[in-house]
């Protein structure tokens, strides 16, 4: 299965608005018991989600995990930061990446695959208000594309 590709539980529509998706890269994450319970409902925010690297150690910060409803006092702490699971020269590629100025490590979707989670993170650059717009733009056409293209198919 290509990376990306599984039950999709939480996607970042946030990140593609903001930043240009240079690189992307399948990481495991280690969650906790009740963590994998909430994540399979669906309970997973990854809005405010960034990627830090300390300790040659890739680790996702602010994602909000929902508190599992029958955890009771073995529940965990929502917005924890969590270990992201990757091989050395990937973890050493996006420090190199990264170092260069205007570039984050940001998550964009987080999935299902094979019974694990993973997450698609990826390597953007931030956008400018004008290239924000500009993307607005473009898709408000096509849109308008496609609705002419669908009544005139329909007469």
């Amino acid at each position: 299965m290509p990376k990306g590709e599984g039950k999709v539980v939480s996607q970042n529509k946030k990140a593609n608005h903001d930043y240009f998706i240079e690189e992307t890269i399948e990481a495991g994450i280690v969650l906790l018991g009740t963590e994998i319970k909430s994540v399979r409902k669906g309970k997973v925010q990854l809005k405010e989600a960034f990627v830090r690297i300390r300790n040659n150690e890739a680790w996702i910060s602010n994602m909000h995990i929902s508190t599992y409803e029958q955890g009771n006092r073995f529940n965990h702490e929502p917005l924890r930061s969590r270990k992201l699971l990757l091989h050395k020269k990937q973890i050493n590629e996006l420090i190199g990446l990264s170092k260069q100025d205007g570039f984050s490590i940001i998550p964009i979707k987080m999935y299902l695959k094979d019974g694990f989670a993973k997450v698609l993170i990826g390597l953007g650059k931030g956008k400018k208000n004008y290239d924000k717009r500009d993307d607005l733009r473009k898709k408000e056409a096509k849109r308008d594309i496609e609705r002419a293209f669908k009544s005139r198919n329909q007469d």
